[in-house]
């Protein structure tokens, strides 16, 4: 078996935290993988003042890479990477909060596509969660992950 492939060749928590690290934007806005595992994955996200827009609340796009994220390393705990083929969102309300949780979960994984959704909570100060924002995607494994050389 593949070093950080399961038995079902779904990335183990271990490898998808390095996954996470190694993915530049990840690491510039600060996602953090806090739970991976069986089709299901957690994202914490800290509030930062840089990515606001102008009326400042977080901002739609990173509101859309945290629920893209989730999705798609939810389905990474099943079939190993994947890429997004479709994705939508919506936004329910304003993303204000001292942190930010996405829960991603496979809905359904087959061999050539898999569907995911997830969810994004604001916390506030007493660490109570708002849901403000849904996302939804349809994903396509990729097979093995391109090593650092490009191949």
């Amino acid at each position: 078996m593949e070093p950080g492939m399961s038995e079902t060749h779904g990335f183990d928590p271990q490898t998808l935290h390095a996954v996470n690290a190694s993915a530049a934007f990840n690491r510039s806005v600060g996602f953090e993988v806090a739970a991976a595992g069986k089709g299901e994955v957690t994202i914490r996200m800290s509030w930062r003042d840089d990515l606001t827009q102008y009326s400042g609340h977080l901002h739609a796009g990173l509101i859309a890479a945290l629920l893209d994220t989730a999705c798609g390393f939810a389905a990474a705990t099943l079939v190993g990477p994947v890429t997004a083929s479709h994705f939508s969102m919506n936004c329910l309300r304003l993303a204000i909060g001292t942190y930010f949780v996405a829960k991603g979960t496979t809905l359904r994984a087959g061999r050539r596509q898999v569907f995911a959704r997830a969810e994004l909570f604001a916390a506030d100060e007493r660490d109570d969660l708002a849901l403000v924002a849904t996302g939804e995607t349809v994903l396509v494994p990729t097979g093995e992950p391109r090593k650092a050389d490009g191949s």
